[in-house]
């Protein structure tokens, strides 16, 4: 297991273990399957957990696991406050006690807001008091670090990396998402920062696997390295990254990604390799229904859509439904102000600076019509009105 340092210099595995997708037996977590793959990661030497509190039960199956193999202080936890839950300091605690005790711990090595999409949900917490909160919670030794996680456009990410002297940040980035979301440009401002970067979704939920070509796989299968293989390797080669997020559920899994982290340092590509991710970069991009290559010449948008992010999700939704439109909603429309497509006034301001010369007034009706159905509507009306906390 390689490491990298976090800003106070202490060593964090570059494999980290994503505990969203935890295996489940007839619909509950599997405490016990949950163990011994959380045993052999940090046997194998990560060291770095990352849950949420909406997680559904993921918090209580890893503070159960850790204690079970009495491990607590030879790791680093992860959680997350759920920022677009709260709407008083008082909420804001009770919800870090109860994680405290669904992790049966005293204490969260790492501590992010939870999908901060735009810089006014930062300021909301401002308004309720966060920062003081923050400052007594780490002068107590409750919180080690504090960061953010973001779903969302590069221009509102350097916002948000800018509003406050953050820990550490968490984005969503792999080789297809190279130029959307916070993409290269977020990744490389932060590094500027001396901010450490956790990468969740580095294979894109899978599709850097799933959704290569009957060709592809069998490039990949020649060259002796798993896809998952590629996709990561792609990211560690980058002295920005610190820990990958894989959402491992079984041994096998465990064991791959570990064996690929053994040489994961930065530079660790040759030009021979990049050649290759960039065919597989091709494959992919060849069953997409937008050309969109994510450059971000037609932004800003005068009427605030994230054309890139659109187009992403877009192109997703053609073989990954569900999921992809998930996707959608937390990049363009958990905000209050939204990004998604059916905000395209039709200025056509866009078309003229687009390289590809992309009919990009009609692609943004197609792509309202499939992504933004009840669901979407439904949240952006919640957004605006509800609040737990």
């Amino acid at each position: 297991m390689q490491y990298r340092c976090d800003k106070n210099r202490n060593d964090l595995s570059v494999l980290g273990y994503g505990c969203m997708r935890f295996p489940r037996n007839h619909g509950k977590i599997d405490q016990d399957a949950v163990t011994e793959q959380i045993g052999e990661a940090i046997r194998l030497g990560v060291n770095y957990f990352d849950t949420a509190y909406v997680y559904g039960g993921s918090e209580a199956a890893l503070g159960e696991a850790l204690r079970r193999l009495n491990c607590r202080d030879k790791v680093y936890i992860a959680d997350k406050l759920p920022q677009y839950l709260i709407k008083s300091k008082a909420g804001i605690e009770r919800c870090f006690q109860e994680q405290l005790s669904r992790l049966k711990t005293d204490r969260i090595d790492f501590y992010l807001m939870h999908m901060l999409t735009d810089l006014a949900a930062w300021n909301k917490l401002c308004d309720l008091g966060i920062r003081e909160w923050i400052a007594d919670k780490k002068a107590s030794g409750a919180i080690g670090r504090i960061g953010f996680s973001f779903h969302g456009d590069t221009a509102t990410f350097l916002e948000v990396l800018n509003a406050y002297d953050w820990d550490f940040c968490q984005i969503q980035y792999n080789y297809l998402d190279e130029h959307t979301q916070a993409g290269r440009r977020g990744l490389e401002a932060a590094e500027a920062k001396g901010i450490p970067v956790i990468i969740m979704e580095p294979l894109r939920g899978g599709r850097l696997i799933t959704g290569l070509s009957a060709e592809a796989q069998k490039r990949v299968k020649e060259s002796g390295r798993s896809a998952a293989g590629w996709g990561l390797r792609w990211l560690w080669d980058q002295p920005g990254v610190t820990v990958v997020l894989s959402g491992m559920n079984s041994l096998e899994m465990i064991r791959d990604n570990a064996a690929q982290a053994d040489a994961a340092r930065p530079g660790c590509m040759t030009e021979e390799e990049h050649a290759f991710v960039e065919g597989l970069r091709a494959d992919l991009q060849a069953s997409m229904r937008v050309g969109c290559t994510g450059c971000g010449y037609c932004q800003p948008c005068p009427a605030g859509v994230d054309i890139p992010g659109v187009f992403a999700s877009y192109n997703r939704a053609a073989t990954e439904g569900s999921h992809a439109r998930l996707q959608y909603l937390l990049t363009t429309g958990l905000r209050r102000k939204g990004t998604g497509a059916s905000q395209c006034v039709g200025c056509g301001r866009c078309e003229q600076h687009c390289p590809q010369h992309l009919p990009i007034r009609r692609l943004l009706k197609e792509a309202a019509q499939e992504l933004e159905g009840p669901l979407y509507k439904a949240a952006r009306v919640g957004v605006k009105v509800f609040r737990l906390w």
